[in-house]
This record gives structure tokens, sequence and C-alpha cells, in this order.
């Protein structure tokens, strides 16, 4: 069984029904607490009243028997001195003598009464009968049915409000996940390539949902920059690799013509020579994959971490990439200016730098049919300059964008917004200018470094 399998067939835990439930549970006890409470509360207000009533009586006695030294009668009809508790009636004897400290006796027929103790030496009891005076004993059946009918008809009212209120608390969960489970893992760089995306998070309220809507997205877009970063991966790859590989098949081409005209005589040593230098640019290409593809590969991590910077020249590393590119000038008219000013020290990561020169003066080269290709610094800015025909209009806005190339390219369409990412890894400024869009003639690339 597949795990969605198991997802699918698991037994769903509706979260407003457990809400609706536990308020329900909660409102019951409540009432019984409070149904108890009552009870409690009203028994004592009434054994508190007959208390009173018999401390008075008491009070009263004791005053006449101090007066007149004799004990006379209660004023009450319902009470009775008893100087001894063999004298208590047969109801009232029995437990008297067991339980001394009992105030209170239920007796047969309905009789109730409550026992105050006047005098302890010598002994003198005072007897109330209160069965007539009970308030809350006679009508506790009813008391406990209106208290069970008020909890019933509380509850019903409270699990109402809990339907309610679950319903409006879980309805954000639910568009929630709605909006979530709708977005297909293509769509997830065109829905969350920005972070933070004002058309996701901001629909729900600042609460507990907003913040987990706030999180998904976060996550979401960490997802969709890492798919993009990966599809970018691959088209990088394949653009980048395409100028070593031509160079390394090229020199095994020009090896193979050599060796096909070794039979014709040829001076000495001028084949081992040869294939010195062979050897030497098939190494050179395929050190410079291998530091393209490093270069991608940190293009491609989800973290921006700072990478080993150095002060790196900047002139060996534009003669380089002029020579690695030279092969797009063959047969053109156009002149390579490189200025004095590039002979610098930059902060850059050197192998960044150098993709970054290969795009840039690849892009010039091919584009430029006569005329020159400038490379100036000045300001820790890097400008190179072309007389091709410039951009045209209608892609101008959006060529760093990947994939968007003139009609008469040949290639794909990822060169400046693989420069562009490279800028923006190392927070560089790139700026592109175009003769179709200014007066300027050609193309005009700007690259300004960090301090």
């Amino acid at each position: 069984m597949t795990a969605k399998t198991a997802n699918n067939s698991a037994k769903f835990h509706s979260l407003s029904r457990r809400i609706v439930l536990q308020f329900c549970v909660f409102t019951l006890v409540i009432s019984a607490v409070y149904g108890l409470i009552s009870f409690t509360l009203m028994y004592t207000l009434e054994d508190s009243f007959i208390e009173q009533q018999l401390q008075q009586e008491a009070a009263y006695l004791s005053a006449q028997q101090q007066n007149s030294g004799q004990w006379s009668q209660p004023a009450r009809s319902n009470m009775q001195l008893y100087f001894s508790r063999d004298t208590l009636p047969d109801d009232v004897r029995s437990r008297a003598l067991s339980e001394p400290a009992r105030k209170e006796f239920y007796a047969a027929e309905g009789r109730h009464y409550h026992l105050y103790t006047v005098s302890a030496q010598p002994e003198v009891l005072l007897l109330a009968e209160v069965s007539q005076q009970l308030l809350v004993r006679p009508i506790r059946g009813g008391v406990l049915q209106f208290l069970i009918i008020s909890a019933l008809i509380i509850t019903t009212l409270a699990c109402l409000i809990a339907w309610f209120v679950s319903r409006k608390t879980t309805r954000p969960l639910k568009q929630l996940a709605a909006l979530v489970d709708n977005v297909a893992p293509e769509q997830l760089s065109q829905h969350f390539s920005k972070p933070f995306s004002s058309e996701f998070a901001s629909q729900f309220a600042n609460d507990e949902v907003g913040i987990l809507a706030r999180t998904l997205e976060h996550s979401l877009s960490g997802i969709a920059r890492a798919l993009k970063r990966e599809k970018s991966f691959t088209a990088d790859v394949s653009h980048e690799l395409r100028t070593p590989l031509a160079v390394i098949k090229n020199a095994a081409e020009l090896w193979q013509s050599q060796q096909a005209g070794g039979q014709q005589p040829a001076p000495p040593r001028a084949e081992p020579d040869s294939d010195k230098q062979l050897m030497a640019r098939i190494y050179d290409a395929a050190v410079q994959m291998e530091k393209t593809v490093q270069t991608l590969l940190i293009l491609a991590r989800a973290e921006h971490t700072a990478d080993k910077n150095s002060n790196t020249e900047l002139m060996p590393l534009l003669e380089r990439a002029i020579l690695d590119n030279s092969l797009l000038l063959q047969g053109k008219p156009v002149t390579v200016e490189l200025c004095d000013s590039c002979q610098v020290s930059i902060n850059a990561n050197a192998d960044m730098l150098k993709v970054l020169l290969d795009n840039l003066l690849s892009n010039a080269f091919k584009y430029t049919q006569s005329g020159e290709v400038s490379i100036t610094f000045s300001n820790n800015c890097l400008l190179i300059r072309d007389t091709g025909p410039g951009i045209a209009a209608d892609i101008y806005p959006h060529i760093t964008e990947p994939g968007v190339k003139g009609r008469h390219s040949t290639g794909f369409g990822f060169g400046l917004a693989i420069v562009k990412r490279l800028c923006e890894h190392q927070g560089w400024q790139m700026s592109v200018s175009s003769g179709q869009v200014s007066d300027d003639k050609g193309t005009t690339v700007k690259v300004q470094f960090s301090q």
C-alpha cells in the first residue's frame, strides 16, 4: 500500500466536529458543576436559617434561666427542651447517643429534626422538628428537573454557537488547503517566484491561520525558487558548455586531419609540437568546463553563501576570454580594443568573473559584423561596447530573462540571463543599453562591481 493510499484510507477527524464536541462536553460539565453548587447552596442556606432560629431560642431560654433559675418552655411550638440524650424521642435517641456530634436527624413519615446543645454541663438540649419549615427538600425533585432541562437547553445553545464558531474558524484553513492543493508543481514558479507574494498570505487575517499561510508561502516560495534554479541550471549548463565543447571538437578534428595528412613528408618534430598544442587546447577547454560547472552549481545552490572572493587581476581574464571567443571574429573586419584602464585588480571570484566575461564578449563578437568592440574600466565599472545592430525594441525590456533572444540569434537566449544571475549572486549591478532604443550605436553593457 502506497503512502497516498494509506493517507486516503485513514479516518478523517474533522476539526470543526472536535471543536463542537469539546465545547458541548465542557458546557455539560459546567452545567453539572453549577447544579451541584446550586443544590449545596440551597441546602446550606436552609440549614443556616434553621440553625439561626435555634440559636435565638437557646439564647432566650438561657436568659430566662439566669433570671428565674429555672428552664422555661420554648416559645416556638416545634421546639422542646431535653436534659439528657436518654430522654430524646425514639426517632432521635439512638443516633444521638451513637453520634454525639450529629445535629440533623431524619425520622419516619417525613419528620426532620435539628438538635442544638444549649448547655453541656449540665446537659441541656433543644430539639426542633422542622419538617414544616423545610423549603428546599420538598421541591428538590422539581429543582433537579429544572436544572437538568436548563443544562440541556444551555448545552444545545452552546453546541449551536460552537458549530458556528468552528465553521468560521476552520473556513480559512479550508481556503488555505484549497489554495495549496490547486497549485500544480509546474505552476509553483509562477505563483511563488517572489517571496511573500501579496496574492497568497495577504488573503488571511493576522492570526494563527495567517501565520500558517505565511509559513506555507515562505516554504512554497523556497521550493519554487529551487525548481527555478534547477531549471535554469539545466539550461545554463547546456549553454555554457557549448564553447569549450566546440574547442575540444575542433582540436580533435584538427588532430584527425593532421593524422590523415601524416603520410606526406613533414619537418622533424613538427608533429609532436602540434600534438602538444592540441592536447593543451583540449586540456584548457576541459578545465574551463570544470570551472563553468562549478560556477553554475554555486548559482544553483539554495543558499547564497559567501564564496571565496579574492583580489583578481582583470586584464588576464579579459585576454583569456578574448582568445577563447576569437573564433567568433574569424573573417570579420572587427577590431577588439582592450583599454589599459582594465589593468586593475578587483575583489571577485575568478571563475564567476570568467563566465561573465565569456558571455558578454561572445555576445559582442557574435553580433558585431564590422567595426570594433571596446573594453574599458572606470570607477570600478566595466564597460563593453560594440558596433553591432543593437537589441530589438520589442525584446529590450526582457533581454535578461531566460530564453529571450533576437530573430536572427542562433543561440538559446541564456547568456545575459546567466550574467544577470551572476551579478545578483555577487551583488554587482548590470545595465544594458542599445542603439535601437537610444542614440548610441550598437550595444553597451555596464557591470558595476561592489566595493
